[in-house]
C-alpha cells in the first residue's frame, strides 16, 4: 500500500501563491515551495513535472478561481457585479490579485505543459464567450468589467496600499456611466 501523500497540490500551490504575491513570478521555484512547505522536492516534481509546470498550475488555478464569480455575474447579465467582483476578489485574495496583475506570460506560459496551456486557453475562451453572450459591445464590456476595475486594483497592488473602501462603488459608477453613454 502506498504511503498517503502529505503534501497535496493545493497546499503546494498555496505556498507558491504566497511566494508569487510577495516576490513575483521569479519567486515561484521548486526549491522555494519545497522549503516553504517542508515538502521534499521530489513531491513537487512528481506533481508538477517542472518549474514551468508549477508556475502554469499556479496561474491556471488562480485564473479559474477568480473567474468563477466574474463569470457567474455575467451569466446573470449583471455587469456592475462583474466589475465589482474584480475589486472585491482582489481585496479578499491579495496574493491572487498580484498573480493576475502580472499575466500568464510572466509565469512562463510558452513553457507550460500542453495540458496547462489548453486549460488557460479554455479559460480565455470562457471569458470571450461570456462577453459576447451578455450582448452589447464586447470591447466596452471588457473595459467596464475587466480593464477599469483591474487598473484600480493594480495601482494599489503595485503601491502595496489598501484598496479604498469606496472602490466597488467607483467601478459601479464607471460601469453605469460607460454603459449609459453607449446606449
Amino acid at each position: 500500500m502506498p504511503r498517503p501523500r502529505l503534501h497535496n497540490a493545493d497546499l503546494l500551490l498555496d505556498a507558491a501563491l504566497g511566494l508569487a504575491g510577495a516576490g513575483g513570478p521569479a519567486a515561484v521555484t521548486m526549491s522555494a515551495v519545497a522549503r516553504t512547505t517542508g515538502a521534499p522536492s521530489g513531491s513537487l516534481y512528481h506533481l508538477f513535472g517542472s518549474q514551468p509546470g508549477l508556475a502554469g498550475a499556479l496561474w491556471v488555478r488562480t485564473e479559474e478561481r477568480f473567474q468563477e464569480g466574474w463569470l457567474a455575474a455575467l451569466d446573470r447579465g449583471d455587469i456592475p457585479t462583474a466589475a465589482r467582483h474584480v475589486v472585491s476578489y482582489v481585496r479578499r485574495h491579495r496574493d491572487a490579485g498580484r498573480v493576475l496583475a502580472y499575466g500568464p506570460d510572466d509565469f512562463g506560459r510558452l513553457s507550460w505543459p500542453a495540458t496547462l496551456q489548453a486549460a488557460h486557453e479554455a479559460s480565455s475562451a470562457r471569458v470571450r464567450a461570456a462577453l459576447h453572450q451578455v450582448g452589447g459591445d464586447p470591447e466596452r464590456l471588457a473595459l467596464v468589467t475587466i480593464d477599469i476595475p483591474g487598473a484600480l486594483v493594480r495601482r494599489h497592488l503595485l503601491a502595496d496600499t489598501p484598496i479604498p473602501a469606496g472602490a466597488e462603488a467607483d467601478v459601479t459608477a464607471a460601469a453605469d456611466a460607460l454603459l449609459a453613454a453607449a446606449a
